[in-house]
C-alpha cells in the first residue's frame, strides 16, 4: 500500500534527524547537521534494497516515489531559511563544507550512473520517441 511508503519515509526521516543531531554534537555545533539529506539518502538506499529483494510492491513504490519527489522542494525551502552571509562570515568552514558537499554529490551521482544499466540511455530515447509519435 501507499501508506507503507510513507512509513518508510518516516523511519528514514527519524533516523536521519537522529544521525544529523549526533553529527552536530560530534563537531560541536548545537544544530542538526544534514539530517534531511541523510534521511533522503537512507530513503533512496532502503528503496533500492527493498526493490532488489522483491519486498517493494508497486503501490509502496509509488508512495516512496511521491515522497522522494517532495523532498527536493522541502530541502530548498529549508535551505532558503539559512543565513548564508552569516555562515560565510563565520569562517572558511562553511566554504569548505559547501565545496566538499558538491564534490561528494558529483562522486555519488557518477557512482550511481556507473552501476545503472548500460542501455538506460537507449531506453530513455526510445520512450521519448514513442511519446512523440
Amino acid at each position: 500500500m501507499i501508506i507503507y511508503g510513507t512509513a518508510i519515509l518516516a523511519a528514514c526521516h527519524l533516523l536521519g534527524v537522529y544521525i544529523g543531531d549526533l553529527l552536530g554534537m560530534l563537531i560541536g555545533v548545537k544544530a542538526n547537521v544534514g539530517g534531511v539529506g541523510i534521511s533522503m539518502m537512507l530513503l533512496i538506499a532502503s528503496r533500492t534494497y527493498l526493490h532488489k529483494k522483491g519486498l517493494m510492491p508497486a503501490t509502496t513504490l509509488a508512495g516512496v516515489g511521491f515522497w522522494s519527489a517532495m523532498y527536493i522542494p522541502i530541502v530548498i525551502a529549508m535551505a532558503s531559511q539559512q543565513n548564508v552571509v552569516a555562515a560565510l562570515k563565520g569562517g572558511p568552514v562553511a566554504i569548505l563544507g559547501a565545496i566538499l558537499t558538491v564534490v561528494l554529490t558529483v562522486c555519488v551521482i557518477a557512482a550511481i550512473n556507473r552501476r545503472g544499466p548500460e542501455d538506460a540511455g537507449a531506453t530513455w530515447q526510445a520512450s521519448l520517441a514513442a511519446e512523440r509519435a
